[in-house]
């Protein structure tokens, strides 16, 4: 086995680190306290390239491997302190773009990925409702067929990027009495009649990741906004999922990386009873723990991205890499917070600030919970 990323990838991977650590980290407690999103660092990062490194270059994007796009996540999560933009970014890249490439038809690749790539437009995705959640399958929302179009009623919520959406996609069902075989996706453009958002909702965490609630009443779409066929839906979501579990936590591992250094900073230099803390083992071992985690979730991380890259399916891995890094980012979250004391409490250096963040891992794209049923399916459980 070879465990070495290729100079390129070396390379792609600390050069987003350098642009986000001077480009992406102004006024962060401010946006972060206001629960405000930054445009103007959504619009830098699609000049770098990151909304598009995955989308092939005839739409914009520059084509990169599976490998190579989670280490520019990785490099973006270790240079950029506003993990709140880092969740709305791969929110866009891997719940609406990724569908659109996979199973939309030409023209709707050249409609919308174009727009998703540059940053112009900003993505979606509406499967959540307030009766489901886990339960993801039961879906509410009505799809009817009248002629060449659908009309759309219903509701979704804890949607990521809602309020400032400029396209949706939405999972509706045209069948209620085919259960998850009657799911269907629709691509719906912000200005559709009937289509409504709300402004966003107060979080614990990614505050500067704007979430809010989709309302349809009403919303007529032509049949030529259905993404693939009718019934499609499961197949696109479970795809979709799968995408965003093996990648969407890639930068927290660059993010734990950034945490431990500056735990080790600490160690080494703050000093009580005549030596730096760093010598004492209840503190030396939270720094040994946390440098644990960061290997071997950078390991299934990789792993994920290179079967995914080799067209091996993931379902398991996927679901491995979702639950492991996201409660190690929790774990190592804690670990700093004690490490830091006091100050770790407070909000002006950021420390708490991360494991609020990091809490929010443990619930979007399926809560831990559900990630264990999905392992222990694949076992034969």
């Amino acid at each position: 086995m070879n465990f070495e990323l290729s100079p390129e990838q070396e390379e792609l991977k600390q050069a987003v680190a350098d642009f986000a650590r001077k480009e992406l980290n102004a006024n962060l407690l401010a946006d972060e306290r206001a629960g405000r999103f930054s445009r103007e660092k959504w619009d830098a990062l699609a000049r770098l390239g990151i909304q598009g490194l995955s989308i092939p270059e005839e739409f914009g994007g520059t084509g990169r491997d599976l490998l190579a796009t989670v280490c520019a996540m990785e490099g973006l999560g270790y240079g950029c302190a506003d993990n709140g933009l880092i969740f709305s970014v791969n929110a866009h890249m891997w719940a609406v773009e990724t569908p659109i490439l996979r199973f939309g038809t030409p023209e709707q690749k050249r409609r919308y990925l174009p727009k998703l790539v540059s940053g112009q437009w900003i993505g979606a995705h509406g499967m959540t409702e307030e009766g489901s959640g886990s339960d993801a399958f039961n879906v509410q929302t009505s799809a009817r067929r009248v002629g060449d179009r659908y009309v759309l009623n219903g509701s979704k919520t804890f949607i990521t990027n809602a309020p400032i959406a400029d396209v949706v996609i939405v999972f509706a069902t045209v069948d209620p009495e085919a259960g998850s075989e009657g799911i269907t996706a629709f691509i719906v453009e912000r200005d559709t009649p009937g289509l409504a958002v709300s402004p966003g909702m107060e979080k614990m965490g990614l505050r500067t990741s704007p979430m809010g609630q989709v309302f349809l009443a009403d919303c007529e779409v032509a049949e030529s906004q259905r993404l693939a066929d009718e019934g499609a839906g499961l197949a696109i979501f479970q795809s979709s999922m799968d995408h965003e579990r093996a990648c969407i936590l890639a930068a927290n591992v660059g993010a734990m990386q950034r945490q431990l250094e500056e735990c080790i900073e600490r160690a080494r230099t703050w000093k009580r009873f005549g030596k730096p803390i760093g010598k004492f083992q209840s503190v030396s071992n939270k720094v040994a723990d946390m440098r644990v985690r960061i290997e071997t979730a950078q390991l299934l991380i990789y792993k994920t991205a290179w079967l995914k890259g080799q067209g091996k399916r993931t379902p398991m891995e996927s679901a491995m890499a979702k639950l492991y890094v996201s409660e190690c980012m929790v774990q190592s979250g804690l670990d700093a917070i004690q490490l830091f004391g006091g100050y770790g409490y407070v909000s002006e250096l950021g420390i708490e600030r991360n494991l609020r963040d990091a809490v929010g891992g443990t619930i979007y794209s399926g809560t831990s919970e559900i990630q264990r049923m999905i392992i222990a399916r694949h076992l034969g459980l």
